[in-house]
């Protein structure tokens, strides 16, 4: 099973991938390839496994069968933090350091990687929150003075702050207005277009995956039913469960 390629190259693997907690398995025998530079959006019902699947990329989930390889190394022979270090993650709400400045909460990881190099770091500081939107003057405001969406672009400028290869991005936009959601919307695919970083972009909202994924995977219990070009699962849902969701996205343009 695999998308379109954008590139030859191979991102993410997932090799027979299966994952149980308790009598319930979250993930089973998922295999996929990740393109490098892809934008990959994954949807499904809650609970059908789309977030432990994110997780297994970064090692926060441990496979209990399968493989999970990045940039062609098995997550399972990676010393952990530096795999994380080398990975951007954005979750819903951002989970800001709330007794770090605006700045610091950008500057952590690149402060880890770079400890001798300050103005390195300072730099990444002004070209990523210049990048999301972030004007100058919140460098010194702390997540309790920002609105819901600079938080969010905060948390999206520090996961990306070290300029990691890969951005992984459970539900980012789901905790703020829907003005403000089409605009990081919007933010996130210039992101995309302008770094080629590969993204696993987690969404519970079927016209956020169609229209910011090149590639779609659908999740349900726990099994990867379909993953293709959006206008492949538009035309041609694998499923009953991705019928389900195309129709209901139908229904409401026919409404509007």
């Amino acid at each position: 099973m695999s998308a379109t390629a954008i590139r030859s190259e191979t991102a993410i693997r997932f090799d027979q991938v299966s994952k149980g907690f308790g009598e319930t398995m979250a993930l089973d025998d998922v295999s996929l390839d990740v393109p490098r530079g892809a934008f990959v959006t994954v949807i499904g019902s809650s609970g059908c496994g789309k977030t432990t699947l994110l997780k297994t990329v970064n090692a926060l989930v441990v496979p209990d069968e399968g493989h999970v390889l990045v940039n062609g190394r098995d997550t399972a022979e990676a010393d952990p933090i530096e795999l994380r270090r080398s990975i951007g993650y954005a979750i819903q709400g951002s989970v800001l350091f709330p007794h770090l400045t605006v700045e610091r909460n950008i500057a952590f990881v690149p402060s880890l990687l770079n400890k001798k190099d300050t103005r390195r770091t300072a730099d990444a500081v002004d070209k990523w929150m210049e990048i999301v939107g972030l004007p100058a003057s919140l460098k010194d405001r702390y997540p309790s003075e920002l609105s819901g969406g600079q938080e969010q672009r905060v948390g999206i400028a520090r996961a990306l702050a070290a300029s990691p290869d890969i951005l992984l991005m459970d539900e980012p936009f789901s905790a703020v207005d829907e003005i403000t959601r089409a605009t990081l919307q919007d933010e996130i695919r210039a992101v995309h277009e302008r770094t080629g970083i590969t993204v696993l972009f987690v969404t519970h909202d079927i016209d956020e995956a169609l229209d910011l994924g090149d590639a779609v995977l659908v999740m349900e219990s726990g099994h990867a039913v379909q993953y293709a070009p959006p206008h492949e699962v538009l035309a041609h849902p694998a499923t009953p469960f991705v019928e389900h969701l195309v129709t209901r996205k139908q229904r409401v343009y026919a409404r509007a």
